[in-house]
């Protein structure tokens, strides 16, 4: 790596020297970091639990833990991605690894079925978008609720909305929206399975590469494939010895059924919705809802 030119080249968020590195080195890299990051998150999540009786601060020690979990599920992203494509893919990749709404997207991707990558990214692409209509016809315009969900959980503020009149918004106060009863966050559960099967050790990394990059997850590319991919890979990992004590049979479900398909082509940048374009949607629907 040449030395720093600039002093903004000193410090924290300096992810994206992961594209400026050969492929093994970004494999060695990313080895390094995932053991940090699950830490990072499991510490997270253990204090949120023993927040009993405070829930919004066991709900933002939640959100910060996953989305160091989101973090994980990027980097993982990039060693699924081909080698032939990988270099035009980091650098935007790594970009969501500091990004808010890519990672909250991330988090909510494990629970989506698509059939193949063309649905998945209109999932996406339904999520990204800045405003949206709410109401039982779409009366109201709002914010992008991922993302307001999670600055109205953080911080107090001063808010407008279509009338324009400033109003303060008081922090909320819920319980976390993954809670706790039934066991963990999905997204924490499939990492954990990866750990667990030997997936973040650096001859794991190169195991999920060879298996996930014989294929690239674009367009019509279906679900299945991805289900057969993570069967070749548990039996590759098992028979490299790479699977640990700690691995169990249902965390095979994790692998299988949770952990979505490869989103390294996805576009997760914020979709910017004009006010005109909110208002004739609302006026379209009101005009349906009345039989026009």
């Amino acid at each position: 790596m040449p030395e720093a030119q600039k002093s903004s080249d000193i410090g924290m968020k300096r992810g994206r020297t992961l594209a400026n590195l050969p492929a093994s080195a970004q494999l060695d890299l990313i080895a390094e970091g995932l053991p940090i990051l699950m830490k990072s998150a499991g510490d997270l999540l253990a204090a949120a639990r023993s927040l009993e009786g405070h829930p919004r601060s066991a709900s933002i020690l939640l959100g910060h833990s996953l989305e160091e979990v989101a973090k994980i599920l990027v980097l993982m992203d990039i060693v699924r991605c081909p080698p032939k494509i990988r270099p035009s893919r980091v650098g935007p990749m790594m970009q969501w690894f500091y990004d808010h709404l890519a990672r909250l997207l991330y988090l909510d991707a494990q629970s989506w079925r698509p059939m193949h990558v063309r649905q998945l990214q209109e999932y996406l692409d339904d999520q990204r978008r800045s405003h949206y209509l709410e109401g039982s016809i779409g009366e109201y315009i709002l914010p992008n609720s991922t993302l307001a969900g999670r600055e109205s959980l953080l911080y107090a503020d001063i808010i407008t909305y279509e009338e324009g009149d400033p109003i303060w918004s008081e922090p909320s106060n819920h319980e976390p929206v993954f809670g706790f009863a039934g066991g963990n966050p999905r997204p924490w559960e499939v990492c954990c399975a990866l750990r667990d099967f030997g997936a973040f050790t650096r001859a794991g990394l190169d195991v999920v590469s060879d298996v996930w990059s014989r294929l690239d997850f674009k367009d019509e590319v279906s679900a299945t494939e991805a289900d057969r991919l993570s069967h070749e890979m548990a039996l590759a990992l098992q028979t490299t010895g790479l699977i640990t004590e700690q691995a169990n049979e249902d965390q095979l479900g994790y692998l299988y059924r949770s952990w979505q398909l490869p989103m390294y082509r996805m576009d997760f940048k914020r979709i910017e919705v004009p006010l005109d374009e909110l208002k004739d949607q609302r006026d379209a629907n009101f005009w349906s809802e009345v039989g026009y």
